[in-house]
């Protein structure tokens, strides 16, 4: 069974998805530190003006972690993330048949970022067809806080044979904790891939919203095409 570990994102980019589309059990990881100003509670979406963010206003005291973080319900964030859809992708191909689906997820108050995180990811993954089981790192017993060890404590928990990292974790995990533990470590190799956008050049990086409101039932396929292509850029939210 192949695992894969990422903390809980807003409305992530493809390659985030890419990764629950490999491994059978993917777990938000909620319980480490947040990170203000990174993809945990904003991402990107394209305009005729080139990008903007989607940001979903925190109360944050350093150093709570991503699921004590509450959301700043003090401005109508949600009313702007609608309408910035709307003027941005409402002549898009497939706008007309996923925003329903955006909307019912704005209309719920959101207390927790890492609720609305995770249930963006959820709608994303479902919008694509993933059916990878999802688990929240924070409802798992005996789990420790030295970074690799988490991760290892984590797989051993849910019976991994294979822990799926992201193409930076070998920068910082210590391999031989999983390989002592029986667990074998892969790495996600994901090149970004070239779709049709609304307005100018090609944006990467974008929110999976660019992707799915643009090229709609083909957009699993043009993720799962990352894994062949050669692409050059670099993704520091990996």
């Amino acid at each position: 069974m192949i695992v894969a570990i990422h903390q809980p994102q807003f409305m992530p980019w493809l390659g985030y998805l890419d990764k629950m589309d490999r491994c059978d059990v993917f777990v938000f990881l909620d319980t480490v530190q947040y990170k203000k100003n990174e993809y945990q509670n904003r991402n990107r979406i394209k305009t005729a003006h080139g990008w903007q963010w989607l940001t979903v206003p925190t109360h944050y005291k350093f150093p709570q972690k991503i699921n004590e973080v509450p959301v700043d319900n003090s401005n109508n964030w949600r009313t702007k993330h609608l309408h910035a859809l709307l003027t941005n992708y409402g002549k898009s191909p497939f706008y007309k048949k996923y925003i329903e689906q955006f909307s019912e997820l704005y209309e719920q108050d959101w207390h927790l970022l890492s609720e609305v995180n995770m249930a963006s990811v959820i709608l994303l993954k479902d919008l694509l067809g993933i059916r990878a089981e999802t688990v929240i790192a924070s409802a798992l017993d005996g789990v420790r806080d030295d970074p690799s060890q988490r991760l290892v404590d984590i797989c051993v928990r849910l019976g991994a044979d294979t822990y799926l990292s992201g193409t930076d974790g070998i920068k910082y995990m210590d391999v031989g904790m999983f390989r002592d533990a029986g667990i074998n470590v892969t790495f996600q190799e994901f090149h970004h891939p070239v779709y049709t956008q609304m307005f100018n050049s090609f944006e990467l990086y974008m929110s999976v919203i660019d992707l799915l409101f643009n090229c709609g039932e083909q957009s699993m396929d043009i993720i799962r095409k990352g894994a062949a292509l050669e692409f050059a850029g670099n993704r520091s939210a990996s």
